[in-house]
């Protein structure tokens, strides 16, 4: 069987979570979870005799960052595709299909920043996903909801096709609150976690047929481009004109050929400092405290310092974030805000010091 390839996306900027991480260094690259950082824990996932050598698709700023953490736990991609600018999942996968060094190898697409605590129920939900894969169909992880989450697509898991397979019904955008209840209590909905497998051919089909200026676009870029070892750079110039779309919208939305294996395995995104408390181990108050602090009478608080001392006396339902310079204080459930705080932060700027990017 031809070894599967992971494809890491890792071109994210990560402001959401704000200050520790920033464009110059983003949630990926940081150890927000664990000893290792998110890049780590994603490689490491797919690390077996059944994968081939990662691809990573990344920030061109990022490159040396990567190539240390990876080389770090004994990881060598294939590629190290390095993007001129962002264009959305779409264009950075069909770079990665393009570079493959078997155009039949089945591509495991990984966001680089995510949780999966259940590893063995992913692996298990990947393998049965292969007999349809090597049949050509485009498959996606649906992600089995334990709330109506109304800041994830969903995806409506239709008839079966194999064994823990189905064909997707349709995909939903981030829906209302009633509308995220409702797909909730049918019971037949899953999250859309963003990781899919298929063939490289078989993405590249897909792009050919629904987004064609997309695959010129992104093909020309390889051909333009240039590459150093396993870093490829492809043309910025030509890179430009690939239009700015998700897999979802460009292809997934599109294919008649889409199935979804639902999954039960420990998934976050990540996506806010509350979302990184739910995750966190606490003390007796509720507190999950990390880095130099001090709290009294403290209760259900997330505090977290990679530098700065930290004292608290009295409070609760608080997130505590200080890095650097700079220190972020909100109540638990606004976390969601902090890219409005970075927006604010753009038009009045601190002395001597450039705000934080909020794209």
């Amino acid at each position: 069987m031809t070894p599967i390839v992971p494809v890491i996306l890792s071109g994210g900027s990560g402001t959401r979570l704000w200050p520790m991480s920033t464009p110059e260094q983003p949630k990926q690259m940081l150890a927000l979870t664990a000893e290792q950082t998110m890049l780590q824990l994603t490689a490491a996932r797919a690390s077996s005799e059944q994968y081939d050598a990662p691809i990573v698709v990344a920030n061109a700023r990022h490159a040396e960052m990567i190539e240390e953490q990876l080389t770090a736990i004994g990881c060598r991609p294939q590629a190290l595709i390095l993007e001129p600018m962002g264009r959305n999942t779409a264009p950075a996968i069909a770079l990665a299909a393009l570079c493959a060094n078997d155009p039949s190898a089945p591509l495991l697409v990984m966001p680089s920043d995510h949780v999966i605590e259940d590893v063995a129920a992913f692996h298990a939900a990947i393998n049965a996903a292969l007999p349809m894969v090597e049949q050509g169909w485009l498959v996606t992880f649906g992600i089995t909801p334990d709330a109506p989450e109304t800041g994830y697509g969903y995806i409506k898991v239709g008839e079966p096709v194999a064994s823990g397979v189905h064909r997707v019904d349709r995909f939903v955008e981030k829906p209302p609150r009633a509308a995220a209840e409702a797909m909730l209590a049918s019971g037949d909905h899953a999250w859309n976690g963003g990781i899919f497998l298929f063939r490289a051919d078989a993405f590249l089909d897909a792009l050919a047929r629904h987004e064609p200026v997309m695959l010129h676009a992104v093909r020309r870029a390889v051909a333009e481009g240039e590459q150093s070892g396993s870093r490829i750079c492809p043309s910025a110039e030509a890179f430009a004109e690939a239009p700015n779309q998700s897999i979802d919208y460009a292809v997934m939305e599109k294919s008649d050929r889409v199935a979804v294996v639902p999954v039960t395995m420990g998934w976050n995104d990540v996506g806010s400092w509350d979302a990184l408390h739910a995750i966190s181990i606490t003390d007796a108050a509720g507190n999950a405290i990390r880095g130099e602090v001090i709290a009294l009478d403290t209760n259900n608080c997330f505090v977290r310092s990679d530098g700065a001392r930290v004292a608290m006396v009295g409070v609760s339902d608080l997130i505590v974030v200080a890095s650097g310079g700079d220190m972020l204080i909100l109540p638990r459930g606004r976390s969601q805000d902090v890219k409005a705080l970075l927006e604010a932060m753009k038009d009045k700027p601190r002395r001597a010091s450039t705000p934080p990017d909020a794209s």
